[in-house]
């Protein structure tokens, strides 16, 4: 009798905790410098390491509120949908993949695209979603952004694209492909409207993004540190069998090399891209769809396209004018 109720006696219960009650609570480890940071000094500092000023990846959503004045943004052309034209399948139908990435990121697509205001100023804005399959572009997000710009067009406003993709769908093959050459003829009809586009770079912006739209602003902004190429670095080690420098696909090595035109921390990136914004537009546009905006005499910026035109025209005047000095001379 001792021996079967040696097995039938009932297992104490063992209450577990699900939270840690330790001192380490609410602290992460930064992925570049190792330091331990609070979760609440992070968030107060832009996601960036307080210590060595890593940028860490935010979500789409969280990119959307820090670019855009508080309650403006519209979101756009939600009612797209993605479909599985090929009937992919790999290690799992593609259809599962769509499915566990709207369910893990909250999201129906790898891009958030609408209008909002940026420092009072009206512009179209989107932003790739690297939680949802790494940001690839695929036929939704190259039809998303064509209808952006497309948008941006038809109602004459600045359009500004964040990338943050690991490239062109794979899943979606040569649809995906498609999407390089409809985004990139979509920007040489908004570059004739003569309305600017401004890019910016983020951790990482990588293959097919890279080669089309993510390369084609009026003004390419980076975020400090951020991975810019074609193929990642490992790729490319594999295909020329040569270590590549650290600094190699950084945007401050893409900075000395011309490939961008600025690096700005993202605390500061809100004001540099307004003050693009309003720089290339002047504020001529900004007095139509605001009262009480900057008067004509006290913007140092208003009509700088037609200034320029007027240097333009000068310099082609006195080249003009040198030519026929040094002829009569040769005569």
């Amino acid at each position: 009798m001792g021996f079967l109720r040696l097995f039938s006696r009932h297992k104490p219960k063992i209450k577990g905790k699900s939270t840690k009650s330790d001192s380490f609570s609410g602290w992460v480890k930064c992925t570049s410098c190792e330091e331990m940071v609070h979760t609440h000094e992070l968030k107060d500092n832009y996601n960036c390491c307080p210590k060595c000023n890593y940028h860490c990846r935010i979500s789409a959503t969280e990119r959307v509120a820090m670019l855009s004045d508080e309650g403006t943004f519209q979101e756009l052309f939600t009612e797209i949908h993605g479909t599985d034209p090929l009937e992919f399948v790999d290690s799992q139908p593609y259809i599962d993949r769509m499915k566990k990435a709207k369910e893990k990121s909250n999201r129906s697509e790898a891009v958030i695209a609408g209008t909002c205001l940026l420092e009072k100023q009206k512009v179209a804005l989107a932003v790739l979603d690297f939680s949802f399959m790494g940001g690839s572009m695929g036929s939704v997000v190259g039809e998303r952004l064509t209808l952006l710009i497309e948008h941006a067009i038809s109602h004459s406003l600045p359009l500004i694209i964040v990338s943050s993709s690991g490239g062109a769908r794979m899943q979606e093959s040569i649809f995906s492909l498609m999407q390089m050459a409809k985004t990139a003829a979509a920007l040489a009809k908004m570059h004739n409207a003569k309305l600017p586009y401004i890019s910016i770079l983020t951790n990482p912006t990588t293959g097919g993004v890279t080669a089309s739209f993510a390369s084609l602003g009026d003004i390419i902004i980076a975020e400090p540190d951020a991975l810019i190429g074609f193929a990642g670095p490992r790729v490319v080690e594999q295909t020329i069998r040569e270590k590549l420098p650290e600094s190699a696909q950084k945007s401050e090595f893409l900075l000395e090399k011309g490939m961008i035109d600025c690096i700005t921390e993202r605390r500061e990136l809100k004001a540099k891209t307004a003050f693009f914004v309003q720089f290339l537009t002047g504020n001529a546009r900004a007095k139509q769809d605001l009262p009480g905006s900057m008067s004509e005499k006290d913007s140092p910026f208003l009509n700088s396209s037609s200034k320029l035109d007027d240097l333009i025209a000068a310099s082609k005047k006195e080249r003009e004018k040198n030519r026929i000095h040094v002829l009569s001379e040769v005569e």
